[in-house]
C-alpha cells in the first residue's frame, strides 16, 4: 500500500499538514525539535493505533486542543483506500476506513502495513524476548489471517490457567485444570506452527541482507519455541506444574520463546558495535518487507528516523537501496542534508523541508 496524501492536524506541533509522497522516497529535513519525526510519529498511528515515541496519546495531542486526527488516501494493485484514526484527551479512539466509523484498531493497522526503524531499534537484540517476539508476530500478523484469532485466544486462555495457578484450591490434578491446560497446549502447537513457518521464511532473507549489511560476520539464527527440547507443549506443561502451581503462573509456552543471534557461540549484542547491531536490526525488518511481499504482494510503508544516528553514509545508502528494491515507499528524516550526499541519483523521490511544524515541499 502506498500513501498517495497524508493530513495531519493538531499532532504536536503540526496544526494543519497536508503531504503529497512520492511513493518511493520521501526526505523530511528539518532541526531537532522542527516536527519531522511528528510526521513519521503521525504516519506510525496509522500503521500501528499508538506512537512510537510515548505510551500517553494524551501527550501528543497539540496543546489547547482536544484531539488530534491523522487521515490518509492510499493506493495499491487499482485498490483505493481512505483511512484515518483520532484520538481525544480523554484517551478515546476514532478508527475511520473508507468511510465506516470503528474503534476496533485491527481494522485500520491490517490495511497498511507500516515498520520504524529508530535509534532505539536496536533494542530487539538489546531488550527482552518480547521485543523479539513483536517482531515475528508483526509480519505473521499481516500475512496469516488467522494468526491474530489465535494469538488472542492463547493470550487469554493463559490469563485463565495462571489464574488457576494462584487459587490454591484447584491442585493439577483438579478436571478444570486439566481442561484448560489441555485447551491451553492446542493453542500454544498452533501459535508456535505459525512463528515456525514465519522464521523459515525470515532466516533465508535475513541471511541474504546480511551479506550486504555485515559481511565481515556469520550471524547463526535461531528459533526458541519456548520449552525445552524433545517434550511437546503438553508434557512440558505437566514437568513444569508443580513450579507453576507454587509460583502462580505458566512458565512454559509460545510467551517464552525467543529469537537468538550468535556469532562464534556468542550472543550477537556482545560482539557488534552499536552500528552493527543497527545493520543486523536493518537486516530483521528489510526481511519481513520482503517477506510480506512474497505472501501477499503487499508493498510496505517505511519510516527511517535520524538517519545519520550510528550509520556511515555508506550504510545508509545500501539500506535504502535495499528497502527500495523490495518497493517500499520510504520516509526518510534527517538533520541536514550532507547527511544525505547520495540523495541525487534517486529519481522517484521528494524532498520536504520542516521548520516549526510547517512543511514545505522542495520544488
Amino acid at each position: 500500500m502506498k500513501l498517495d496524501t497524508v493530513q495531519i492536524r493538531n499532532l504536536r506541533n503540526l496544526q494543519d499538514v497536508l503531504l503529497k509522497p512520492s511513493h518511493g522516497v520521501n526526505f523530511i529535513l528539518g532541526k531537532n525539535g522542527s516536527g519531522k519525526s511528528s510526521i513519521l510519529e503521525a504516519i506510525h498511528y496509522l500503521g500501528f493505533g499508538r506512537s512510537f515515541r510515548t505510551a500517553k496519546h494524551k501527550h501528543v495531542i497539540q496543546n489547547q486542543t482536544n484531539s488530534f486526527t491523522v487521515f490518509c488516501e492510499c493506493s495499491e494493485l487499482d485498490i483505493n483506500q481512505r483511512l484515518g484514526i483520532s484520538r481525544d484527551i480523554n484517551d478515546a479512539v476514532n478508527v475511520s476506513i473508507n468511510g465506516f466509523k470503528s474503534n476496533k484498531i485491527s481494522e485500520l493497522v491490517s490495511k497498511l502495513p507500516v515498520q520504524i526503524f529508530t535509534p532505539q531499534s536496536s533494542d530487539i537484540l538489546l531488550g527482552a524476548p518480547k521485543l523479539r517476539r513483536k517482531y515475528l508476530d508483526w509480519c505473521l500478523f499481516h500475512v496469516e489471517h488467522s494468526f491474530l484469532v489465535c494469538s488472542n485466544r492463547y493470550s487469554k486462555l493463559l490469563k485463565h490457567n495462571n489464574a488457576l495457578c494462584r487459587k490454591h484450591q484447584v491442585g493439577y490434578a483438579n478436571p478444570q485444570r486439566v481442561y484448560w491446560t489441555e485447551l491451553l497446549a492446542k493453542y500454544a502447537n498452533e501459535l508456535t506452527n505459525f512463528r515456525n513457518q514465519i522464521m523459515s521464511s525470515l532466516i533465508p532473507l535475513i541471511t541474504s541482507n546480511l551479506e550486504h549489511f555485515l559481511p565481515e560476520f556469520c550471524v547463526e539464527i535461531s528459533y526458541y519455541r519456548g520449552w525445552e527440547k524433545g517434550l511437546s507443549i503438553s508434557e512440558a506443561l505437566v514437568k513444569s506444574a508443580d513450579r507453576d502451581y507454587k509460583n502462580g503462573f505458566i512458565s512454559v509456552g509460545p510467551h517464552k520463546a525467543d529469537v537468538r543471534f550468535r556469532i562464534d557461540g556468542k550472543p550477537a549484542h556482545e560482539v557488534l558495535s552499536r552500528g552493527q547491531l543497527r545493520m543486523l536490526v536493518a537486516a530483521l525488518q528489510l526481511a519481513t518487507t520482503q517477506c510480506l511481499m512474497s505472501y501477499t504482494e503487499k508493498t510496505c510503508i517505511f519510516l527511517l528516523d535520524d538517519v545519520g544516528a550510528e550509520l556511515d553514509a555508506a550504510k545508509r545508502e545500501v539500506f535504502i537501496d535495499k528497502l527500495l528494491e523490495s518497493n517500499t515507499q520510504l520516509f526518510v528524516t534527517a538533520i541536514e542534508e550532507h547527511q544525505l550526499e547520495f540523495i541525487d541519483k534517486y529519481q522517484n523521490k521528494k524532498v520536504f523541508h520542516v521548520e516549526h511544524g510547517q512543511v514545505r515541499e522542495e520544488i
